[in-house]
C-alpha cells in the first residue's frame, strides 16, 4: 500500500512538472522553483501548486481582454503622440522624461491626462474623511473597488456613507476581491445590496471549487465619482488602516486624489474590472471617450493611469519602474512594504547605487509575511552592498508603493516592488510628471526618515545566524511568494 502511495506520488509530481515545463511557459527561475518544491515535498507542494501556482494568462476567461485594448486603443489614437517635438520652449511637465511617457502610451497603449489636480494622504483618517465628503457630494454615481473590506468601525461608516448615497438616488457599484474579503461576512455585503447597491465579488476563490487559488487577486483600491474624483493608493477599508491595529501599530500608507479627466480613465478601468467579474458585455457600448489636451497645452499635473495584471501581454507597472530608474540622473527614493525584485530591476537598481546615484529604499520594521519580509532583507542587503541606503520604519508598519525619481518624475499606486504585483495580481499605479508634487512626495519620505533607522552595511553584516538562515530559505521561495 505505501509502495503504490509513492508511486502515486511520484505519477501525480512528474505529471505536474512536466506541464509548468511544457504548458505553462514561466519564466526559468519560477519553474526551478516550483520543481525544487514538487521533487522536495511531494503532494504537498502539488496542492500548493493548486493553490498559488496556476497560470491563467492564456485561459479563455481572460478572452474579455481584447476588449479592453480596443477601448484603449480608441482612446491612443487620439493622442498627439509627438506633441513635444514641437515644443521649444522646453516647459512642458512631461519634457523631463518623455521616453517614460512614450513607453506607456505606445508600448502599453496607456494615455495620459494633463489637467489634473491632485492631492496626497499619507495618513488614513485624512484619507476616509475626505472620501466620504466627495461620496457625500455625489450626484450621479459612486464606483468602487476594494481589496479589503472589514466589517468594523470604519467598515461601517463606510457602508451608512454608501446606503445612505443610494437612498438619494445615486447609482453605486462596489466590487471585492473575494480573497481579500474572505473573513467578510456575506451580510455585510447583502446589507449594502438590499439597499440598492450593486455588489460584485470578483473571483470568488471556493467556487467552482476546481478553480480553487489564492493568485490573480483584485488588488486594486480605487473609487470614482462623477467623472470628476478619483481615488488611488494603498489604503483598504478597515480599522488597521486607521491605526487601530495593536500589533501594526500606525499604519503609514499612501493615497492619491485625482481631480480631472484622469477621473474619467480611472472610471473606464473600473468598468473594465466590473465588466469583468460581471460580464454585462454591454457596459462600454456608450462609455464616453474624453477629448485629451496634448502636452504643450497643459494645465495641470500630467498623470497616465497604468494598470497590469496576470492579462497584460507585458509587464507594465514593473516596465515603467525600470524605465524611471534607468533614466534617473540623480536620485531614486522607494517606499514598499515588500521588495522581491526580478534581475533585470534588481540590476537596474544596482547599476544605479554603482554609479552614485542617491538610492534609497524605506520598508517596515516589522513584518505582516515572515518569508516575504525576510526575502525583501536578502534583496535589500544586496543593494546596500551596492551603495544604496535602506531604512526601516519603526513608527509602525509602512504599507506606501511609491517611487520619486530625481524630485520631478513620481509613481504612486497600488502595487508593490514584488513579482505578485508586477505578474500576478491585478494593479494600478498612477505615474505623475509633476514636479510640485514629486516635491511634496519627497517631504512625506523626509519627514519618515525621522520615524526610521537606517540598515547600514555593518549592520546587516552583523545580523544573526538565524537571520542569515531566515533569509537563505526564503529567498529559496522568492520567486513563487
Amino acid at each position: 500500500m505505501l509502495i503504490l502511495l509513492v508511486l502515486l506520488s511520484l505519477i501525480i509530481d512528474l505529471t505536474c512538472i512536466g506541464y509548468i515545463i511544457f504548458i505553462e511557459h514561466k519564466d526559468v527561475t519560477t519553474t526551478w522553483a516550483w520543481v525544487m518544491v514538487m521533487l522536495f515535498i511531494p503532494i504537498v507542494g502539488f496542492i500548493l501548486y493548486l493553490f498559488f501556482g496556476q497560470s491563467m494568462k492564456r485561459r479563455k476567461m481572460f478572452n474579455q481582454k481584447e476588449e479592453s485594448d480596443r477601448y484603449m486603443h480608441l482612446l491612443h489614437t487620439q493622442i498627439y503622440k509627438d506633441s513635444c517635438s514641437s515644443c521649444t520652449l522646453g516647459t512642458c511637465p512631461a519634457c523631463y522624461d518623455y521616453n517614460l511617457l512614450n513607453l506607456h502610451l505606445i508600448g502599453h497603449e496607456t494615455v495620459y491626462t494633463c489637467d489634473n489636480s491632485l492631492t496626497l494622504f499619507t495618513d488614513g483618517k485624512a484619507k476616509f474623511s475626505d472620501l466620504f465628503e466627495s461620496i457625500k457630494a455625489a450626484h450621479s454615481y459612486i464606483h468602487l473597488e476594494y481589496y479589503i473590506i472589514h466589517d468594523d468601525e470604519i467598515g461601517q461608516l463606510f457602508s451608512e456613507c454608501l446606503i445612505q448615497k443610494a437612498q438619494e438616488g445615486v447609482e453605486i457599484s462596489l466590487l471585492y476581491d473575494g480573497m481579500g474579503c474572505l473573513k467578510t461576512h456575506s451580510a455585510y455585503f447583502k446589507k449594502l445590496e438590499n439597499a440598492g447597491i450593486k455588489i460584485i465579488c470578483f473571483a470568488p476563490p471556493f467556487k467552482p471549487f476546481i478553480n480553487l487559488r489564492f493568485n490573480y487577486r483584485n488588488h486594486r483600491k480605487l473609487c470614482t465619482i462623477d467623472d470628476k474624483i478619483a481615488y488611488l493608493g494603498g489604503f483598504n477599508v478597515g480599522d488597521e488602516y486607521l491605526g487601530k491595529n495593536k500589533k501594526m501599530g500606525y499604519w503609514r500608507d499612501t493615497h492619491l486624489k485625482i481631480e480631472g479627466s484622469g477621473a474619467i480613465l480611472a472610471n473606464l478601468q473600473f468598468l473594465l474590472d466590473w465588466r469583468f467579474a460581471s460580464h454585462e458585455t454591454h457596459l462600454l457600448e456608450h462609455y464616453k471617450i474624453p477629448q485629451l489636451t496634448p502636452l504643450c497645452y497643459s494645465t495641470g499635473a500630467v498623470v497616465q493611469l497604468v494598470s497590469g495584471g496576470p492579462d497584460s501581454k507585458h509587464s507594465s507597472i514593473l516596465n515603467g519602474y525600470i524605465g524611471m530608474i534607468a533614466g534617473a540622473r540623480k536620485s531614486i527614493w522607494i517606499q514598499t512594504p515588500y521588495f522581491i525584485p526580478n534581475e533585470a530591476l534588481l540590476t537596474t537598481l544596482k547599476i544605479a547605487a554603482l554609479s552614485g546615484l542617491d538610492v534609497r529604499i524605506m520598508f517596515p520594521n516589522k513584518p505582516d509575511h515572515a518569508f516575504v519580509y525576510w526575502a525583501t532583507y536578502s534583496y535589500i542587503g544586496e543593494l546596500i552592498d551596492c551603495g544604496a541606503r535602506a531604512y526601516t520604519y519603526d513608527k509602525g508598519f509602512l504599507h506606501s508603493k511609491t517611487i520619486i525619481v530625481d524630485e520631478a518624475l513620481s509613481s504612486v499606486g497600488t502595487a508593490n516592488f514584488d513579482m505578485r504585483s508586477f505578474k500576478l495580481n491585478f494593479e494600478m499605479n498612477a505615474f505623475i510628471y509633476d514636479k510640485s508634487f514629486a516635491k511634496e512626495l519627497s517631504e512625506a519620505f523626509i519627514h519618515d526618515l525621522d520615524d526610521s533607522s537606517e540598515l547600514t552595511l555593518e549592520r546587516y553584516n552583523n545580523r544573526s545566524r538565524l537571520i542569515r538562515f531566515k533569509e537563505s530559505v526564503s529567498r529559496l521561495f522568492s520567486p513563487i511568494l
